[in-house]
């Protein structure tokens, strides 16, 4: 059932966004029109995953936090102690652990977003030293309603005392041979592609390639390849 409403809720998401765009570029009425319907069928799906009533799930997406055209982005902070160990959160809403990270708001970068998240969540100020990983959710197991992309930064701290938010239950050192067995969302998962990023010095992300693969050919010339 999980999956399930994991997918309805991806559908309606890539739908909404196809909305907000279509919105935002129509050139007449009738395509207003049929954005602002897209829209309400996107909103119908996800009440249906949600089980909740359409008019209430439209009134979301109408709303400031869905009028995005691109995915949501998540950022998360690796901070490593002299050991060698990785810091995690324990959330407050569902007790499972996680690095502590949030979804980058407008106006800053995604540095600076995740040090504004590793500060509120565990209390530590430090830089962001390199990027290890780049993980679109819909190729991790987890659970998210939207689609996101997150970015894992190795975060330097000269202080590495850690001190739990009003969103976090605990806050503490961990491991890599030694992680909790209850984590949030992906967050097990990626933290096995983050320290091979760690130890290979790269970055990950996932795979993609166009090479034998049917591509649009809207903004291509009749010639194009």
């Amino acid at each position: 059932m999980n999956e399930l409403r994991q997918s309805l809720y991806l559908i309606a998401d890539e739908m909404r966004g196809m909305a907000t765009l279509s919105r935002t570029f129509s050139s007449n009425v009738y395509e207003t029109e049929r954005a602002h319907r897209m829209m309400e069928l996107a909103a119908d799906v996800a009440a249906l995953a949600e089980g909740v009533p359409v008019e209430e799930m439209r009134a979301i997406f109408e709303a400031e936090p869905w009028l995005r055209s691109s995915p949501a982005l998540g950022v998360d902070a690796a901070v490593l102690d002299a050991e060698g160990r990785i810091l995690l959160i324990q959330r407050k809403d569902n007790g499972r652990w996680a690095l502590p990270g949030g979804i980058a708001e407008i106006g800053s970068t995604a540095a600076e977003a995740v040090l504004r998240e590793l500060w509120e969540e565990a209390g530590l100020r430090g830089e962001a030293a390199r990027l290890l990983g780049l993980f679109d959710n819909r190729r991790w197991p987890g659970w998210s309603k939207v689609h996101m992309w997150h970015l894992t930064f190795l975060v330097t701290c000269a202080d590495l005392t850690p001190a739990p938010g009003i969103e976090c239950l605990d806050a503490r050192f961990f491991a890599p041979e030694a992680l909790p067995s209850e984590m949030h969302s992906s967050h097990g998962p990626r933290l096995i592609e983050t320290f091979a990023a760690l130890r290979s010095g790269t970055t990950y992300f996932d795979p993609g390639t166009s090479v034998d693969h049917a591509m649009p050919m809207d903004q291509r010339p009749e010639t194009g390849h």
